[in-house]
């Protein structure tokens, strides 16, 4: 069987391939269990595979790499165009074929495992953080039933929830409220030590790597910042240029441009949602703190938010930022305070 490019479109249990040969005509479509795929490949001579980056896609990037096979995952958006007829595996894995095939298309690149824990690792630690602020929220909602309003801000809830509501026996509450917002509080503290002690592991996984140190080392990425676009990016070798990575990002304004006249709209906020907001919370820390200084790369920040806005300013350092890493990642050079700050 000559079969040279393959579609796999990936589920649970079952798997749809589709496979031509070197001309492009059909040879292969088959329906594969999933206990059934990397046996089916083992027996197959080398070929690119084409995958959606979906659950579980880097894991069986992995297993077909480690096979021999040129595996390749695509953003979904870009198979999509490609789909003939109504939505269907059949329909889908043919598409994957048909956009792996062309030389134009742009991958995902493929995590190892050790990236991949880095990211669980902070994905536990974003979801922990979600649940707090829910907690937080219940609670002074709860509070509010009883009319007693609480501040914004953890502290003020820890604060004032032993002392001045639970054990205040003056504000009108009933023994059985009085229980169940001791046992809401606990439930928060519980959640402040889970994420602190994930914080703590993501500081030790950021000391002991000498590549996250480096982008530690950029004004406005921190540890958490660092470990997550290490996680992401790797040694960065996926992009070829550095402005790729800010617009795979969703940093860059989106066009909508037509008969030769140009439009710019907000930026597209594509990729990864929760690189883009730690690489803009970290750059309105440098834009603040760019008030006070007056080097080249400061004037440029204060110059930006008199003729725009703080908000734009932000978005050009995060921008600015996520090229700096990709040149830090494929040069494995320190970071130096740009001479001239244009971007």
């Amino acid at each position: 069987m000559n079969v040279t490019t393959i579609g796999l479109d990936s589920a649970k249990n079952v798997f749809q391939v589709h496979g031509v040969d070197a001309n492009g005509k059909v040879a292969m479509r088959k329906q594969l269990k999933r206990g059934q795929v990397l046996a089916f490949f083992a027996n197959l001579s080398p070929c690119l595979i084409g995958l959606e980056a979906c659950g579980g896609a880097h894991y069986w990037a992995r297993e077909l790499l480690k096979l021999g096979h040129d595996a390749r995952l695509i953003s979904p958006q870009f198979v999509k165009p490609y789909v003939k007829g109504n939505k269907n595996d059949a329909n889908d894995a043919e598409a994957i074929c048909e956009a792996v095939s062309r030389p134009s298309m742009r991958f995902v690149p493929i995590k190892s495992i050790e990236q991949q824990d880095i990211q669980m690792l902070h994905r536990a630690r974003s979801g922990l953080v979600k649940e707090r602020t829910a907690q937080a929220n219940r609670l002074r909602g709860l509070l509010n039933e009883y009319g007693i309003v609480s501040g914004q801000g953890l502290t003020q809830l820890h604060k004032r929830l032993p002392a001045e509501i639970v054990k205040d026996a003056e504000n009108g509450l009933t023994k059985a409220a009085r229980q169940i917002f001791a046992d809401l509080h606990q439930q928060l503290i519980e959640l402040d030590r889970q994420v602190s002690a994930y914080g703590e592991k993501i500081l030790v996984l950021h000391q002991s790597s000498a590549v996250s140190k480096t982008l530690g080392t950029v004004p406005g990425i921190g540890p958490i910042s660092a470990t997550a676009l290490l996680a992401s990016l790797g040694d960065g070798k996926a992009f070829d240029k550095s402005r790729q990575v800010p617009a795979w990002l969703g940093l860059v304004p989106k066009q909508d441009s037509s008969g030769g006249k140009p439009k710019l709209l907000g930026i597209s906020k594509r990729g990864d949602a929760y690189l883009r907001t730690l690489l803009i919370h970290g750059a309105r820390a440098v834009v603040k703190a760019a008030a006070k200084k007056d080097d080249a790369q400061n004037r440029w920040i204060n110059d930006l938010v008199k003729r725009r806005n703080a908000n734009i300013a932000a978005v050009a350092v995060a921008n600015k930022n996520a090229r700096i890493v990709w040149a830090l990642l494929t040069r494995t050079e320190s970071y130096h305070t740009p001479v001239s700050a244009s971007i």
